[in-house]
């Protein structure tokens, strides 16, 4: 019996991978840089972004501008104010839970202010009050277990009832080595990486809610 969910953020509650890779490719490229949107999924997503800076350094083997994550953060929150949509069927989900009152909160690895204004813009905000963990607030970013098992310390469960929702695959190591059972939102991109780490694979909310048996 599931007790609590645990939800990454971008790519699984609101549908924000495409316009933050996109707008990072876009800057990197200017730099000498280059790589395929799909690439960015699996090298990218639910990592630090310091880390992702230091892949784009190692590739072209100079440091970027000081004001390149500066830069960044501006262009893809301005962005985000006005393209952030929920993911497909995570509503009729959340709802779905919260009839059978299942608690359920957000572990990402962004920072609590873009957390807030992705889930502001998509409209699930209120739905999360009081439940955003960010790795910004410990110290430790995925594939390190920390945020996982300080949400499920703080939300008042053990790790073995709760559930970790993810599609990157630094997300599903760290629910894997945080001891959780990890499902998967395969996207087409990342299915075999996020299979490999171990995670149980679905691509709808659906499906998931099959799974779960809800």
């Amino acid at each position: 019996m599931v007790k609590c969910i645990i939800f990454d953020c971008d790519g699984v509650l609101v549908d924000t991978e495409k316009i933050g890779n996109g707008i990072l490719l876009s800057m990197a490229q200017e730099h000498g840089f280059e790589m395929e949107l799909e690439d960015a999924y699996r090298h990218f997503n639910g990592r630090n972004l310091k880390d992702c800076f230091r892949h784009i350094e190692d590739a072209i083997d100079q440091k970027l501008p000081e004001n390149f994550e500066t830069e960044y953060r501006e262009k893809s929150f301005e962005a985000f104010k006005t393209q952030v949509k929920p993911m497909e069927g995570i509503i009729d989900f959340i709802e779905n839970i919260e009839k059978l009152k299942i608690p359920y909160c957000v572990a990402s690895s962004g920072p609590v202010d873009k957390i807030r204004l992705n889930l502001e813009v998509a409209g699930l905000l209120d739905r999360f009050e009081n439940k955003i963990f960010s790795s910004y607030q410990i110290g430790s970013w995925k594939p390190e277990p920390g945020i996982f098992l300080h949400a499920a310390e703080v939300m008042g469960f053990e790790v073995k009832d709760c559930i970790v929702v993810e599609d990157s695959k630094a997300g599903v190591k760290a629910g894997i080595r945080g001891g959780f059972k990890v499902y998967g939102f395969a996207n087409g991109f990342n299915n075999e990486d996020l299979e490999e780490e171990g995670a149980e694979l679905f691509s709808s909310y659906e499906e998931l809610s099959a799974k779960l048996g809800f």
